[in-house]
């Protein structure tokens, strides 16, 4: 009986020490950031350590407002991505929106103290701070000077580039903009929106007063008013380039994990609300994609991405949402904002004391696959979004000359010299310019080297008398010295093309417009150029010459008539009449 009774004190002895413990733990990290903020308020002049922002950092969480928790649900709107799972021709679902931004600028404003180190450094030379990174991965590069004439505005003022778009009505639009409702961020429903002292030119920019024009809205609802039947943006839109400096820029308010997918994504949200889908840098610029590797295997690029907006702009597509590079700070803007739980678990600190994290996602999410900073600081790619889906439906359509994503099993197009017969006579195929777009999208992938091309989306408003979005182009760009030749299968089983296209494909090959020059220059504005090495874009140049091979070929064999699809005169329908090859 003593022995029980004296058991049952352990017990609750045991009990209370635990208890006492877990309320230390609670209590310990505000005790320090109030430790800190007096002896802040004091005005310590103390230097800090390079490496104790890392090494303590799992010591203290930044604060969110009103410390409410984690939510149960963190989801985002989001770009649609496709793992090997078919979806064919349904539409797309919309995600829940994330619940709440507030209070992530004071959690970056308390972040900054970790990263005074190397903000000092990056002051002292930017340049310096991304040799790390990137390395010396020019090549060789040609350097252009102030005086040079810029080879991209000669291309953009050829009359190949000037062709006028059919006037645009009501439904021709993805939007139709009141100018009578002005824009104001603090209406959209999250009460954290603020203005710090000192910002009130910051009002003034996101709450327009006096005369509201579509000028005055933020840079990304700018580029969503602009979306219409024929384009994602016009070729001279002025708020474009403004964008993609917000993409590189903007301060980062949240950030969660991407759902879906092999890969992990980040959403990013920003100041001034807009959001983008983050890839950080997994290989360097240098790395092939090794031979005995699939093409649904390989990592994603984050330079893929970036490049694959700038072809894809060159060649007058304009089909691939915004993107721009970004050196970002993993602890400042990633770690220290977020309120997904699960990703902020995933943190922690390399044996060489790089902050370093991994997330979750289906395949390389793991801490063999963690991406690591030097000691904080990312490369990777910042894509714009779309509009919400509540607001602007997508509709999802499987690719005709999808791959077979099986080790053995080949698909149907492989083995069927005739399989774009039986294409043209499936809808939407047999009318309309959903083919001619397919055949843009081939010459766009083989470019890159894209073989994973399994989907694509349409905006439902739009049916199927619409371009094709160019999604999801990280697999890119991994091998410049192999030319994947059955990306060009559809071109040469169809033997269709748009004029446009086939005449500025032979634009792009003279050595006056050498698309591998044009890709340079524009590349170079970016901030985390050099983006390709010089053997990628030497290999565009060789692939291009490959496609006016196969659209030769095919003149030869159809007929000029037949091959090309007109589409530079007003008066002209773009599509033949039905039986008409």
């Amino acid at each position: 009986m003593i022995l029980f009774r004296k058991f049952r004190v352990l017990i609750l002895m045991v009990f209370l020490v635990a208890c006492t413990m877990h309320i230390m733990i609670d209590l310990l990290p505000k005790l320090e950031n109030r430790a800190a903020d007096s002896v802040d308020g004091v005005g310590c002049q103390c230097a800090h350590h390079p490496g104790a922002e890392t090494q303590g950092w799992g010591k203290k969480r930044a604060r969110l407002p009103a410390e409410a928790g984690w939510p149960n649900k963190h989801t985002l709107r989001i770009l649609q991505d496709f793992s090997n799972e078919p979806s064919s021709n349904i539409t797309s679902q919309s995600l829940e929106k994330i619940t709440a931004a507030a209070g992530a600028a004071a959690a970056g404003d308390r972040a900054e103290s970790f990263g005074r180190m190397k903000s000092a450094m990056a002051a002292a030379g930017k340049a310096d701070e991304h040799k790390p990174l990137m390395g010396d991965t020019s090549g060789g590069r040609t350097v252009h000077h102030a005086h040079s004439v810029s080879r991209l505005s000669v291309l953009f003022e050829h009359s190949l580039y000037k062709v006028d778009l059919p006037p645009l009505t009501d439904d021709d639009t993805l939007f139709n903009v009141n100018t009578d409702i002005r824009y104001n961020p603090k209406a959209t429903g999250n009460q954290g929106w603020h203005i710090e002292e000192g910002n009130e030119e910051e009002e003034e920019e996101f709450s327009p007063t006096g005369e509201v024009t579509a000028e005055s809205y933020p840079n990304w609802l700018r580029f969503h008013i602009g979306i219409n039947r024929y384009e994602l943006y016009s070729r001279h839109n002025p708020a474009l380039d403004s964008l993609l400096k917000d993409l590189a820029a903007q301060r980062v308010t949240s950030v969660a994990m991407k759902s879906g997918g092999t890969q992990l994504k980040l959403i990013m949200t920003f100041q001034n609300y807009g959001q983008a889908l983050f890839k950080p840098m997994k290989q360097t610029r240098e790395q092939e994609t090794p031979p005995d590797f699939f093409y649904f295997s390989d990592y994603e690029r984050h330079n893929s991405e970036i490049a694959a907006f700038h072809l894809d702009r060159i060649l007058d597509f304009r089909r691939v949402p915004p993107v721009a590079g970004r050196l970002v700070n993993m602890t400042r803007e990633i770690r220290d904002v977020t309120r997904d739980k699960k990703l902020w678990r995933t943190f922690f600190i390399s044996p060489a004391n790089n902050v370093c994290f991994y997330g979750e996602c289906s395949y390389y999410c793991s801490t063999e696959h963690a991406l690591c900073g030097k000691p904080d600081q990312i490369e990777g790619s910042v894509a714009a979004f779309l509009p919400d889906l509540n607001l602007a439906k997508r509709k999802t359509w499987r690719n005709p000359w999808r791959r077979s994503y099986h080790k053995r099993k080949k698909a149907e197009w492989e083995s069927d010299p005739d399989y774009c017969d039986e294409v043209k006579q499936t809808p939407p195929y047999d009318r309309g310019t959903r083919l001619l777009d397919v055949m843009d999208m081939t010459i766009f992938d083989f470019l890159m080297g894209n073989m994973d091309r399994h989907h694509y989306e349409t905006f439902e408003k739009f049916g199927n008398d619409t371009f094709i979005i160019h999604l999801d182009n990280g697999r890119g760009f991994g091998k410049h010295s192999h030319d994947e030749l059955s990306i060009l299968v559809p071109l040469s089983q169809c033997c269709r093309v748009r004029k446009s296209t086939y005449l500025r494909v032979q634009l792009l090959a003279k050595e006056e417009y050498r698309l591998s020059s044009l890709m340079e220059e524009s590349l170079l504005r970016d901030r985390l150029s050099p983006v390709l090495i010089q053997h990628h874009l030497q290999a565009m140049d060789r692939r291009l010459r490959l496609v006016l091979q196969v659209l030769g070929a095919c003149i030869e064999k159809e007929g000029l008539v037949n091959v090309l699809e007109e589409d530079l005169v007003a008066d002209t329908p773009t599509h033949r009449k039905p039986g008409q090859r």
